[in-house]
């Protein structure tokens, strides 16, 4: 689809195999995995995305007039508002009570994947302002919604800079609440535990106790040594989690894992727990330049403190081993408040073509700002960390 940006064109493509792979990943870099080509085109090729998933690849690519890919953007056309964690289902409703059609929509995301890192990719070699061409590739989204006749743009959990840029381009503000831990230079866990109040440590050691204690094996593994056989498991462990928290059908398909496997290698970890010698249990973290990323966990036995064990406190462990400034640990759970992992806001931001609807969202998001930020206040104080007169 041509754009009428100077300069440039914005092309839609219904598969990120239509882009070759080092020139997507010339313009996401190498920090986050889930902006990367291997890692979107395994959700393809397991059928994870596409298909009737309900989440149609529409990748944006912004290329001179050479050809030559300036910027790119993972994007789906969705059916739907499942699978994304900043929910706007009150506004698709709100819209379609009053005849309008808010789906299909276009969004701009890290499918499954409530991880915050770039989302609008520009190739920093290109010569050109990288702010430039997020702003090229953003007003060329924009048209690409209108020509399409579809409701709406969703960049979701996106970069800070990014939030500011579209802001002040006219897209729609959205502050959301997820829970970091941050290495403050730790040598050990132990070290850690020691920033924490005496109270919060004993807490933790109890915890991780109790957890040893029930009689499992622990592992982390990763890259080759995550065999077929892990991967069989730990897809029942990611069905147990779906059909028990939603009742409904999982997204990531069992070739999916094995497949993530073979693409990103060692930037795969995976906690697990074994009861005489089979996988019980497991977390799967991906690796990337600045942080470890929680991503899912299941399990097919009920143990107490098994889940703070490989989803929290064993990615603790893993930054400090290999120097990591932080462990991001997905969507939502105050109470990893209490386990170290502390308040941070996300953003996404939101082009509304209906000038009615985006009045009316506007002045929600108005609203919700700062009661989400008020809120963040509040969750704060309840670090466990100690106080400096402490």
């Amino acid at each position: 689809m041509p754009s009428t940006l100077p300069e440039f064109s914005l092309t839609l493509h219904r598969s990120v195999a239509e882009i070759p792979a080092a020139d997507w990943d010339a313009c996401a870099g190498g920090a986050n995995p889930f902006v990367s080509h291997a890692f979107l085109a395994a959700l393809e090729e397991s059928g994870s995305t596409g298909g009737r998933s309900g989440w149609l690849p529409q990748h944006a690519a912004l290329r001179d007039a050479a050809g030559r890919l300036l910027a790119c953007a993972p994007m789906y056309a969705k059916a739907h508002s499942q699978g994304e964690y900043v929910f706007d289902h009150g506004w698709a409703d709100a819209y379609e009570r009053a005849g309008g059609r808010y789906y299909p929509k276009l969004q701009v995301a890290a499918p499954f994947s409530p991880v915050p890192g770039p989302r609008l990719l520009a190739r920093p070699d290109a010569g050109l302002d990288p702010q430039a061409l997020v702003g090229a590739l953003a007003q060329g989204l924009a048209q690409a919604c209108q020509q399409l006749d579809l409701s709406s743009v969703h960049v979701t959990f996106c970069t800070e800079p990014e939030w500011t840029a579209l802001g002040e381009a006219g897209w729609l503000q959205r502050i959301g609440t997820q829970f970091h831990w941050s290495n403050a230079g730790y040598g050990s866990f132990d070290d850690f535990l020691g920033a924490l109040s005496s109270r919060k440590r004993k807490q933790i050691r109890r915890e991780r106790r109790d957890a040893a204690a029930s009689g499992f094996v622990l592992k982390t593994l990763r890259g080759h040594e995550i065999t077929p056989r892990y991967w069989a498991a730990f897809h029942k462990f990611y069905r147990s989690t779906t059909d028990r928290k939603w009742g409904r059908s999982a997204y990531l398909t069992s070739r999916f894992w094995p497949l993530l496997g073979e693409a990103l290698g060692e930037r795969v970890v995976l906690m697990l727990a074994e009861q005489d010698g089979e996988p019980v249990a497991g977390a799967l973290n991906l690796l990337g330049q600045d942080a470890l990323y929680g991503r899912n966990w299941g399990s097919v036995v009920d143990a107490p403190f098994l889940h703070f064990e490989l989803c929290y406190y064993r990615a603790i462990d893993f930054a400090i081993a290999h120097g990591l400034p932080r462990v991001e640990a997905g969507a939502q759970g105050e109470h990893k408040i209490q386990r170290g992992y502390l308040p941070v806001p996300t953003f996404s931001v939101h082009w509304i073509r209906h000038a009615g609807l985006r009045r009316a969202v506007a002045n929600f998001l108005d609203h919700e700002r700062p009661a989400v930020l008020g809120e963040m206040e509040e969750l704060a104080t309840l670090s466990p960390f100690r106080c400096e007169e402490e």
